[in-house]
This record gives C-alpha cells, structure tokens and sequence, in this order.
C-alpha cells in the first residue's frame, strides 16, 4: 500500500502505569465500571459481584499489576472509549498463561476495531512476556461482538479454568506460538561411505 494512502487508526491505546497521572486513572475506572454495569444489567449475572468489581476499580492499574498483568486504555479522538486488562493465571492452574479481563468499548466507538486491537494489544504483550497461552471467560449471549473477536483472533473453548458464577460462560484459550527469527539455511554435508 502507498504509504500516502494508508489512514491512521481512528484511536489511541495506552497502558496504564504505576505513575498514570489521575484523570487516567479516572478514566479507566469509569470504563471498568461502566462494564461491570453492562454485565450486572444482562441476564444470568445475578451472581456477578459488582462490589469485587468496584474495589478493582478503585486499586487501578496496580489490581492488575499486583498480578503480574496491566491494562489498556482506548481513546477515540482524546475521548475514552475502551478498556482491557490482563493478569497471571496461578501457576498450579495452568503455567505461564494469562488471562484476559474487562474487554470493553463504549457503543459509540463500536464499528472501528477497537476490541480488535485491545486483544491483540494483550496477545502481543503476552508474546512479548514469554507466555504460552492466554485465556478467558465470555458470556456469548451478551457479549457477541467479543465473542466474534476472539474466535477471529483463534481462541478456542477449553476446559473451565476458573468458578466464574455467571450464567453461559465460556471458556477458551489462544496457544501463542513464539515468532522464530529467519535463520540461515540448514545445510546438509553429504556423507561418502567408503
């Protein structure tokens, strides 16, 4: 593509850090909440614990960090409109994994592939930390969009991980496979026998 041509993306990804100035932070708590309000409002949530929800909200980015995770804030046009976090997933369930969290999008910003790139912002990161798989959890009654998202991205549903309460979970997993550098060509000397 002629570079002249190429667009930039319509938003901007951020991760927020241990130093994020506060109106980040209120940001990002306003989106976490935000979801946790969509799925409270869903049905089969009833067992959802929005209060857990709100003291994540309130500890932010270092509910995550603490975990050895982070998240992501999405702007469209200086304006939030996007969430996702990540942590480690205990050793004795499954090794050298993560799993995603909170994936969100305001509905205004809904259509420019935001969610899209939220996961792939937590796939990279994860292929960057040497990790071997990340999982999740959905509810693909109500969060169809994501459920699409993560299929496209190649999660597959997987064995339960966790004792999420809410009704029509999901589980899945997406195996990360390294990228190999290029090497040199493997080149085989010919044996004579005598």
């Amino acid at each position: 593509m002629d570079p002249s041509q190429a667009t930039a993306q319509p938003f901007h990804l951020e991760e927020i850090r241990s130093s994020a100035p506060e109106s980040t932070l209120l940001q990002a708590r306003d989106l976490l909440l935000e979801y946790g309000r969509f799925v409270v409002a869903q049905p089969g949530a009833a067992r959802f614990c929005f209060g857990s929800l709100q003291q994540e909200a309130a500890r932010l980015p270092f509910s995550y960090l603490e975990q050895g995770g982070g998240c992501l804030v999405a702007s469209v046009h200086h304006q939030p409109a996007g969430f996702v976090a990540w942590r480690t997933i205990p050793e004795s369930v499954v090794p050298d994994a993560w799993e995603l969290k909170r994936l969100w999008v305001r509905p205004l910003a809904r259509g420019l592939g935001l969610g899209l790139a939220l996961t792939q912002a937590v796939l990279n990161r994860a292929l960057d930390a040497g990790r071997k798989a990340v999982y999740l959890d959905t509810a693909p009654a109500s969060m169809a969009s994501a459920h699409r998202i993560y299929l496209a991205l190649g999660f597959r549903p997987c064995a339960a991980y966790n004792d999420n309460p809410v009704e029509g979970i999901v589980h899945l997993v997406k195996h990360l496979r390294p990228v190999r550098a290029p090497g040199p060509p493997i080149v085989s000397t010919p044996r004579f026998l005598p």
